[in-house]
């Protein structure tokens, strides 16, 4: 491994610990990583959005000339519609004319809004409840496709009617009272049920990054102790002195608080 090539992966170690170390408590080593990172992302979002969306989606189509806005004969001159109309967002940063920014952030957030209607009506509600009546409604594979499928239909069922329940415990125009009780209790089981699913997934990514840090940090050590790269093993000790110095540190001055506290 080349210097420059383990001199960033020693970067990348290094910051994985300053974001581990927010587990002890808020220090300077995660402040500088988490605003390393903020950074950093934000300037590579904004190459990104340059390269990708404005050179591709406006540049380009209206590059008939030699220079940018420098020439009439482009066939796609209404670009330059939605061009304006981003120029007119950056006077939001102008005292006197910040105003001009709302028409195109009202013309904005309108077609936006016109646009996810239709898609959010069809993938969180048309689509969901197509799947929870498929199972129902096709007969012919009610039983299951084969003799060791036996019980899709009656999953089938349950989540038909464990959606029924869902969406009558959310119906509160009549007191939730006798048998609308029981099914509405029914429905809460069956939300718990699915946020319950839904954090552990979002656990298992998380460890699964976290298992992924922790092979970066084994492979880095590796290199690090190879015979042919002696010198690498200063920079492996520097790393993990100055993080024992500043642990050592911290737990004399917890400590030493504690104390005072118990005195006082």
């Amino acid at each position: 491994m080349e210097w420059s090539t383990f001199l960033w992966t020693t970067l990348g170690a290094f910051l994985t610990l300053c974001t581990f170390s927010f587990l002890y408590k808020d220090n300077p080593f995660y402040k500088f990583a988490e605003h390393l990172v903020v950074g950093v992302s934000a300037g590579y979002f904004a190459l990104v959005l340059w390269h990708q969306i404005l050179i591709p989606n406006l540049f380009a189509r209206l590059n008939d000339g030699d220079w940018y806005f420098l020439w009439l004969n482009s066939a796609q001159l209404w670009y330059l519609i939605p061009a304006a109309l981003g120029v007119m967002m950056w006077t939001r940063f102008s005292k006197k004319k910040s105003w001009i920014s709302r028409w195109p952030i009202a013309l904005y957030m309108g077609i936006a809004a016109g646009m996810a209607v239709p898609r959010e009506m069809h993938a969180r509600v048309i689509e969901q409840l197509h799947s929870a009546m498929r199972g129902i409604i096709d007969w012919n594979n009610f039983f299951g496709s084969s003799v060791f499928d036996t019980t899709s239909g009656i999953a089938s069922i349950i989540i038909f009617l464990g959606t029924l329940a869902a969406l009558f415990y959310f119906f509160f125009s009549k007191e939730h009272s006798g048998v609308f009780k029981g099914i509405s209790s029914f429905g809460i089981w069956i939300l718990m049920i699915g946020f319950g699913a839904s954090f552990g997934y979002t656990v298992m990514g998380r460890i699964s990054l976290f298992v992924q840090r922790i092979q970066v940090l084994d492979d880095w050590t590796a290199v690090s102790w190879q015979g042919d790269h002696g010198g690498f093993v200063f920079f492996w000790f520097l790393v993990f002195g100055v993080f024992i110095v500043w642990a050592v540190f911290e737990i004399v001055k917890y400590f030493k608080n504690k104390g005072t506290t118990a005195e006082s």
